[in-house]
């Protein structure tokens, strides 16, 4: 369902829990669109759902609309031709990093655009979880609809990045500031063994949780020193819980996971398995209050390789939608089972333990 909340005389946010609610608002905003349509996402897939905005979009590039995709090569994987109804009628859709076909096929093709922004008319806009794509329209996800001043510094953004995306040296220093607007943060990431700015934007504010840390993420593969921080957080008092899908899309990533679960546990982590189709979203609240949403995800590879956009901020409008959907996540799960996990089977720790040097492809 789709809520919608003022949080000033000049803002207002939706938040989809699903990517099939987020489609059908983010239709109704493009086909009402008068003066332009940027959009940077990691899948627009050749489906039923892809064809649909498609069409939308050509629609309006017909009209004279300035239209701009961003699409991710690896993660959409579709010809050119296929978006020849938006470039013939003047749209511009650029490939992220098209694929090249080397001996090292995968490590050359691994750093990849994961990020999901829409900006429409300089005063709508979305940040979140979801892609466009008919099969993941009924998971769980977290997608954030945002009316007023920040769709102009996310148009910046895209168009930063669509101008240069085949400037290695400008990809990887456009990202050095943080920005503010109002009492949001916008975190960009790009591919760097240094950096990694999202994880450790992530470990100064979990080391100031004073209550609570939750995590909702579809793959959880956190680098030791995340882990080692959680546990000592655990220790000292405060309640952690990690929302993960019973059963993730890339079922290789839930090998590797469980084989952590058990530690994590016993320092008193609680664990929450979600039972629905899929959890995809990407959240992380401290203490009911602080929240951070975006595109990237609580693992290795989201930090280490992807990249990534995270919108911090602190507002109790905001957080409490976000706060409603952690809370109805958490009707939908069941809790981690130690004996049971330690009965797991010994294909099953085998191939945990064999992954581990690829968790980073994952």
């Amino acid at each position: 369902m789709k809520k919608c909340r003022d949080i000033s005389d000049s803002m207002k946010f939706a938040f989809f829990s699903t990517a099939g609610e987020w489609h059908d608002s983010l239709l109704d905003d493009i086909m009402a669109a008068q003066k332009l349509i940027f959009l940077e996402i990691y899948r627009f897939r050749n489906d039923a759902v892809g064809r649909k905005f498609l069409s939308a979009i050509s629609k309006k590039c017909k009209k004279g609309l300035e239209v701009l995709l961003v699409v991710d090569s690896w993660g959409t994987n579709v010809p050119d031709a296929f978006f020849n109804p938006i470039t013939k009628h003047g749209g511009k859709v650029i490939f992220f990093e098209k694929l090249k076909l080397t001996w090292d096929f995968i490590s050359s093709n691994h750093q990849r655009n994961h990020r999901k922004i829409v900006v429409i008319d300089d005063y709508i806009s979305y940040v979140g979880s979801a892609n466009i794509t008919e099969y993941s329209k009924d998971w769980r996800e977290s997608t954030v609809r945002m009316e007023g001043g920040i769709a102009p510094i996310l148009k910046r953004m895209i168009l930063n990045y669509a101008d240069n995306a085949n400037n290695q040296f400008y990809k990887h220093n456009q990202y050095k500031k943080i920005v503010k607007f109002q009492d949001f943060l916008i975190i960009q990431d790009f591919p760097s063994i240094y950096q990694q700015k999202i994880k450790r934007h992530y470990e100064r504010i979990i080391k100031k949780a004073q209550k609570s840390i939750t995590i909702v993420t579809p793959y959880f593969l956190p680098g030791y020193k995340l882990r080692r921080l959680l546990a000592i957080m655990a220790q000292k008092g405060i309640d952690i819980h990690v929302f993960i899908p019973n059963h993730s899309d890339v079922r290789m990533v839930d090998h590797i996971r469980n084989k952590y679960l058990g530690v994590l546990h016993r320092a008193g982590i609680k664990i929450c398995f979600y039972e629905g189709i899929n959890l995809h979203a990407k959240i992380l609240m401290i203490d009911g209050k602080k929240f951070v949403f975006g595109s990237s995800n609580f693992d290795y590879r989201s930090f280490r390789y992807m990249h990534e956009i995270m919108i911090q901020g602190q507002n109790p409008v905001l957080g409490g939608l976000i706060q409603e959907f952690i809370d109805e996540t958490h009707k939908s799960c069941f809790p981690f089972d130690y004996s049971e996990w330690k009965k797991r089977s010994r294909i099953s720790r085998v191939i945990g333990w064999t992954l581990i040097p690829f968790r980073h492809f994952f």
